[in-house]
């Protein structure tokens, strides 16, 4: 009897705190770049994914701040930078530096690449979801809008550069 009225508890609706994401998929992202590194996917695309991880772990870190009340003059910046440049030790070691022309306009490491591109592409999904829910009431269009953006977003630009670089 006690079985089924925790069951009918937990099916209760509670309040529920906004995170930047899941840790689920999180972890699911990470494990996926070790999995797309050794299936062979180009370094620039395992790059954007790294990218977008990383600054993840950077709105994660931020998400912990603001509980310890822990605030300083450019702050939010500087935990994105940073989390972000972590792709450094990520790759050390394990990929050497290979500078390669982008797009015929310069040259830089295809990771390196990836990375600020992935980075930028979850920021700006971020920031796009925020203002397309602010413009709908407060409301989502639709369930997961806030992880179908950046995930879309993301394969269409991997789908870019495989089909570009």
């Amino acid at each position: 009897m006690w079985k089924f009225l925790v069951a009918v508890f937990a099916l209760l609706p509670g309040v529920v705190m906004a995170n930047p994401a899941c840790p689920v998929c999180t972890i699911a992202i990470g494990a996926g770049l070790d999995i797309a590194r050794r299936l062979g996917v180009p370094d620039s695309v395992v790059g954007l994914w790294a990218g977008a991880l990383l600054t993840l772990l950077g709105y994660w870190m931020l998400k912990w701040m603001d509980k310890k009340n822990w605030y300083f003059p450019g702050r939010d910046a500087i935990v994105i930078i940073l989390s972000v440049a972590m792709i450094g030790f990520a790759y050390f070691g394990t990929v050497k530096y290979n500078p390669v022309s982008i797009c015929g306009a310069f040259v830089m490491d295809p990771v390196l690449f990836g990375t600020i591109c992935g980075a930028l592409i979850f920021i700006l999904t971020s920031k796009l979801y925020q203002w397309m829910k602010e413009k709908n009431g407060g409301h989502a269009h639709f369930p997961f809008e806030k992880v179908v953006l950046p995930v879309v977003a993301l394969a269409l630009v991997s789908w870019l550069m495989i089909a570009c670089l």
